[in-house]
């Protein structure tokens, strides 16, 4: 099946661009190896983004007007996007799809903290959704890792339903927006801790300890639950090595989102450049629409 554009990632970005694109008179393909939505399917209350009240209810109406506009939806993992003829090839792990152009909307992941214990635990305390999760902790102790929006957001969601929340951050600062760090300040059932790194997380079936080392000394902590946000990376590894990426392994794209290979675009978190905010993820994916339609046309 041969389409005018695929886009690759049913994150808000992707999914807002195939239904511009629709729009525009073109037949457009999404592929997503996982559940669409992205990471905002993680957030409970979306943060100046007008009109959009959760990150699931966001993405299940955009999900739903695509597939009314006749966007075909397909549940692959991408593999390669090679050149074919005067257009592309997007190989998935079932199949093979063509395209007159391609959009690069696979977003990124939350970066792991790398350490023993973590992959072990992962869904028996080692947890990146607190609004899922928040209610299993009930009067328990639970450590957030990070210091940006996503830490203290989760913190704060953890706080409805933990006894004590500890915010692990290897700085001495918060990078978080004010108005975040002023509702944490006010939450005391939040605790800071400063100059701290994970080591390792420990327990029998479910998490029981966390190892932090602060101040050059190495502790065992008590706690249920680890939820780390100590970043992100992008969703990249399928993407030819032809196009040009910085140093993070983010892909470059110029004024127009078109990376260094002609006709292959990039949009949203996969893109060196984005800022993380929601709203410029959907005028991003808008004006692509646009650009491609105008091109094919």
């Amino acid at each position: 099946m041969n389409y005018d554009l695929i886009v690759i990632g049913e994150g808000i970005s992707g999914l807002t661009c195939a239904r511009q694109a629709t729009r525009a008179g073109l037949k457009v393909a999404t592929i997503e190896s996982t559940l669409f939505g992205g990471l905002v399917l993680n957030v409970n209350e979306l943060d100046g983004y007008p009109g959009a009240d959760s990150g699931t209810n966001f993405a299940s109406e955009l999900m739903q007007s695509n597939a009314e506009a006749g966007v075909t939806s397909i549940q692959e993992e991408v593999t390669t996007v090679r050149s074919a003829g005067s257009g592309f090839e997007v190989a998935t792990k079932v199949d093979k799809h063509g395209a007159r152009q391609v959009v690069i909307a696979s977003g990124a992941r939350l970066k792991k903290l790398g350490v023993p214990g973590e992959k072990e635990f992962e869904g028996k305390g080692v947890s990146s959704c607190a609004d899922c999760d928040a209610p299993m902790y009930q009067n328990e102790e639970v450590i957030v890792v990070g210091g940006g929006d996503s830490a203290l957001q989760e913190a704060l969601v953890l706080a409805q339903f933990c006894s004590k929340v500890h915010v692990a951050h290897r700085g001495d600062k918060l990078r978080a927006q004010k108005h975040l760090v002023d509702h944490v300040g006010a939450q005391p059932k939040i605790s800071f801790m400063w100059k701290t790194t994970v080591e390792a997380i420990l327990g029998g079936k479910m998490v029981e300890k966390v190892r932090v080392k602060r101040d050059g000394k190495s502790e065992d902590m008590v706690c249920a639950g680890v939820f780390a946000y100590v970043g992100l990376e992008p969703n990249a590894a399928f993407a030819p090595e032809a196009i040009a990426r910085d140093e993070r392994g983010h892909l470059k794209t110029n004024a127009t989102f078109e990376t260094s290979m002609a006709g292959v675009h990039a949009i949203g978190a996969v893109r060196a450049g984005y800022s993380g905010l929601l709203r410029d993820a959907a005028v991003e994916a808008q004006r692509v629409a646009e650009a491609v339609a105008k091109r094919l046309k």
